[in-house]
């Protein structure tokens, strides 16, 4: 997905002259070509996060539709503050494009994980999160951000499902149909452990890669009484939007994600998914549990 990212990115300061990309450091050495053909749109600012968005309002406020790039919780958590002001307060438009995720590189320690980063952005005003399962999936979601005006965060994993899913900003049925049963969300690169989980499982499963703004009439088509949803975030994340969605029909939900506890232990990717009960076999125990299967 990064890799994508760059090379998309790289395109769009040819083809999109308003364009910018703002770095702290991280990905600097990948954006050298870009930067030798367009220094004036090519900014690193060096380690330092909150001018980093500082910056990306200024070139707002001027007309500029600046990219900024770097780990999740350097670009969000350690830079929500500026975030807040810079560009939500000034009603400017940018777009953020996070990598890491929520624990992609758990050998660096708890400096480089943000579970909580979709649930930062979501307190501020008219954001839209897209959260790709699959590099195939970043680039129109890139291109699409880079030709509006609106505030969009991207958050990009190394963790991936085997096939990309086309259109699925609103939900998505992939098995079942319209027959009344419990209803699985799937969002970004949790979809292929969804799929394995409930396998065998009398439910219908839908995906999207953009949770905000959440497809309220799509989960109102497709919800009967048990919804079930799955993100690769903070647990809970999205259980706002589901509830006020569904505030007029009696129903259940279990909201699954990364956990509250530091786990502390660096290890890998898997076993923080293990950890969280995010991997497959966890996905089904809390799934046949909260069914009663």
């Amino acid at each position: 997905m990064r890799d994508t990212f760059i090379s998309t990115a790289t395109d769009l300061l040819t083809e999109e002259p308003r364009s910018a990309v703002v770095l702290a450091d991280i990905s600097a050495s990948a954006f050298d070509p870009a930067a030798a053909q367009h220094p004036d749109r090519v900014i690193n600012v060096g380690i330092r996060e909150q001018l980093m968005i500082g910056v990306a309002g200024g070139l707002a406020l001027t007309g500029m539709r600046p990219i900024v790039h770097s780990y999740a919780p350097f670009l969000v958590d350690r830079a929500y503050e500026q975030i807040k002001l810079d560009l939500d307060h000034q009603d400017v438009g940018a777009v953020l494009v996070s990598v890491g995720a929520s624990y992609d590189r758990p050998e660096s320690g708890r400096t480089h994980m943000s579970p909580q980063d979709v649930a930062l952005i979501d307190t501020l005003e008219n954001w839209t999160i897209h959260v790709p399962g699959h590099a195939h999936e970043v680039t129109p979601a890139l291109r699409a951000a880079v030709r509006a005006d609106n505030r969009v965060y991207l958050r990009l994993s190394t963790i991936s499902n085997a096939w990309p899913q086309r259109d699925a900003g609103d939900l998505r049925l992939l098995r079942g149909d319209h027959t009344p049963r419990p209803l699985v969300i799937a969002v970004g690169p949790v979809l292929d452990d969804v799929l394995a989980a409930v396998a065998d499982l009398d439910v219908n499963v839908a995906y999207t890669n953009r949770p905000r703004p959440f497809d309220a009439a799509g989960l109102r088509a497709l919800a009967d009484s048990e919804v079930i949803l799955v993100e690769p975030y903070l647990a809970g994340t999205s259980s706002r939007v589901v509830g006020e969605t569904l505030a007029d029909r009696p129903h259940r939900l279990l909201a699954l994600g990364v956990g509250r506890t530091d786990l502390r232990r660096y290890g890998t990717a898997a076993d923080h998914a293990r950890g969280h009960g995010l991997d497959a076999a966890g996905l089904r125990a809390s799934i046949t549990g909260f069914l009663g299967r």
